[in-house]
């Protein structure tokens, strides 16, 4: 036994001193609780940036530990416990943590030190949540040990430095766009690896349950998850199980080709008995929205004339000639696959569903189109063009589910069943914005423009899909006199949630959105809370995906006209699928439930 008893454990061991005792004056943190409330809604965004760097200083601390434990046997240890499971060893001793969470620590110091030395910074300097560092790191690990990946690192440090708020999906999306279009034949060679290995699974639980999954693509996992969720709809409002059991209960129906129906037990209830066959033997069409380039349908592209990131093309002095040469290039966004649609989800006319597309006006080769990206490269990144791939490849945005990479776009897009549709008719003429009978409701184009523009709800921090969401008009529209309310247009609408939207109707909290001088064809929004903290909206949208979304032109409302009033609904009355909350009798209810046919 050590002759070391526990008393003779020293404060030195155990940790330094404690942080309640330390001066919090000087670490700048408020002295006391007695704070009103725009105090406390800065203290905790101060905070924010202090946890981040904290974070920062914890990876460098185990980045230093890495450098001197592991770096210089890891190329020949052949040991069963590595030098690398040695030190996270230490520091889950230390720490008090399993050794798999101080793996996790280790290899994303390690990532953020070698591969990610550019978001490491963000990271100190509080620009990016510590939230968000674990998304990152995984969504890279392609681009490890690649001559780009300083390239990606630059891309993604560039993106998060710009104004506005993230949410997880944003964070996502824009780490899928960067490591997609750098090296088309890794991604498309790792997808077919993906695919390959689908599989399907049983696993048994604890207390007799037992649970049942299957690996498959996408576009066929949110397939099968529409099919559920509309039969798991099919009861009443008394029925007693949670949003899950019903949905649990509805796919062995599915599977089982048995009865579903509501618990309730009334006798008046007209979901007792659902047939689960009926139901998807009749349900409408399920469509999984796609918003992509022509260019990127066409193949992958040689690199020398591209840019290292869509999302630095709005950066620098260039970004003016930039524009004016880009509103003659082709980047079409087209559909990709329609499969099935679920009304009640999507609740549009059938000439509707169909998936997001957006167009320039006049056509100009691809050599030029990328051209002009190259001018708004920024100098830390165009030093290390020399390092770009032969040839890069353009993405596609599947609703609710993020970014592909253009091989899966080219897959769908050569499915029968799909259906490829620009926006536009590649001129300058502008799209009609609103319903030739009702000013109030925006047309189909518009719809479809503002969902592929915002791609999630609009509000920071969230992560809802905005094709399942609402379109919002930013300032209420004056049905009486339309020329004095808000717009039905394009910088007149953004999507939102329903919880969003609710809590913008309902609570005290107010958005704007207005054009950007500095961006023609983009906008900023902000949120300002009823204390007037405001917020801005998010930094990175389909714009940053496909900048040919900020070409499209749409004309302006009417400035005189009269709209029919909207009936007022019952206080309990629920608002249809698909349609945006009352805000007040006469705001966005049903702004999209009778869009007509796009054009």
């Amino acid at each position: 036994m050590s002759d070391r008893g526990v008393g003779a454990v020293s404060a030195a061991q155990v940790g330094s001193r404690p942080w309640p005792e330390r001066d919090h004056a000087a670490l700048g943190l408020p002295v006391s609780f007695d704070l009103p409330v725009v105090g406390h809604l800065d203290a905790l965004a101060d905070l924010s940036a202090g946890a981040a760097y904290l974070e920062w200083r914890r990876y460098r601390h185990a980045a230093a530990l890495h450098t001197d434990l592991v770096l210089a046997e890891e190329d020949r240890d052949e040991r069963a416990v590595d030098a690398f499971a040695q030190c996270a060893a230490r520091i889950a001793t230390a720490l008090s943590v399993s050794q798999y969470v101080a793996e996790r620590i280790l290899d994303n110091a390690v990532a953020l030190r070698d591969r990610l030395p550019r978001v490491f910074e963000c990271l100190r300097d509080g620009v990016v949540s510590p939230t968000f560092i674990r998304t990152i790191v995984s969504r890279t690990e392609l681009v490890h040990g690649r001559s780009y990946q300083g390239l990606v690192d630059a891309d993604i440090a560039a993106a998060l430095r710009k104004p506005g708020s993230w949410s997880t999906a944003r964070v996502r999306d824009l780490c899928d766009q960067m490591v997609y279009r750098r090296d088309p034949d890794a991604v498309r060679e790792r997808r077919e690896e993906a695919l390959k290995g689908r599989c399907f699974f049983t696993e048994a639980g604890l207390d007799g349950m037992g649970t049942v999954g299957a690996t498959m693509s996408a576009e066929r996992a949110a397939i099968v998850a529409r099919v559920v969720e509309r039969l798991a709809a099919q009861v009443c409002r008394h029925d007693s199980r949670s949003k899950g059991a019903r949905a649990s209960d509805a796919l062995f129906a599915l599977v089982e080709h048995a009865p579903f129906g509501c618990d309730c037990a009334r006798p008046d209830c007209a979901f007792t008995v659902v047939d689960a066959d009926e139901v998807a033997a009749t349900a409408a069409r399920i469509v999984i929205h796609v918003v992509t380039d022509t260019t990127t349908l066409t193949g992958p592209v040689p690199a020398a004339n591209t840019t290292p990131a869509a999302t630095t093309a709005a950066e620098g002095a260039a970004k003016s000639a930039a524009h004016a040469q880009a509103r003659d290039a082709d980047t079409t966004a087209a559909a990709a696959d329609q499969v099935a649609i679920d009304e009640s989800v999507v609740g549009r006319t059938s000439d509707e569903e169909t998936t997001a597309e957006a167009s320039a006006a006049q056509a100009i080769s691809v050599d030029e189109a990328e051209a002009v990206e190259v001018q708004a490269v920024d100098e830390d990144a165009a030093a290390d063009a020399a390092a770009e791939p032969e040839l890069v490849d353009g993405v596609g945005f599947v609703a609710g589910l993020g970014i592909i990479c253009g091989a899966h776009v080219r897959d769908l897009a050569d499915d029968p069943e799909a259906v490829i549709r620009p926006l536009g008719d590649g001129t300058d003429t502008p799209l009609p914005a609103t319903q030739p009978a009702d000013l109030y409701r925006p047309s189909a184009a518009l719809d479809t423009f503002i969902r592929a523009r915002d791609r999630y709800c609009t509000w920071p921090g969230c992560s809802k899909p905005a094709w399942d969401g609402d379109l919002d008009h930013i300032t209420e529209y004056d049905h009486t006199h339309p020329e004095r309310g808000g717009q039905t247009s394009a910088t007149g609408l953004g999507a939102k949630c329903r919880f969003h939207h609710l809590l913008k109707t309902f609570g005290d909290f107010v958005d704007d959105q207005y054009d950007d001088p500095d961006h023609p064809g983009r906008i900023i929004r902000t949120f300002t809370i009823p204390e007037g903290r405001t917020v801005l909206g998010p930094a990175y949208t389909g714009f940053d995906t496909h900048p040919g979304l900020d070409m499209i032109v749409f004309g302006d409302p009417p400035a005189t006209g009269r709209t029919a009033r909207p009936r007022t609904p019952a206080p309990d009355e629920p608002d249809p699928p698909h349609a945006p909350s009352r805000n007040t009798p006469d705001d966005d209810r049903n702004a999209t439930e009778t869009d007509c046919a796009t054009t």
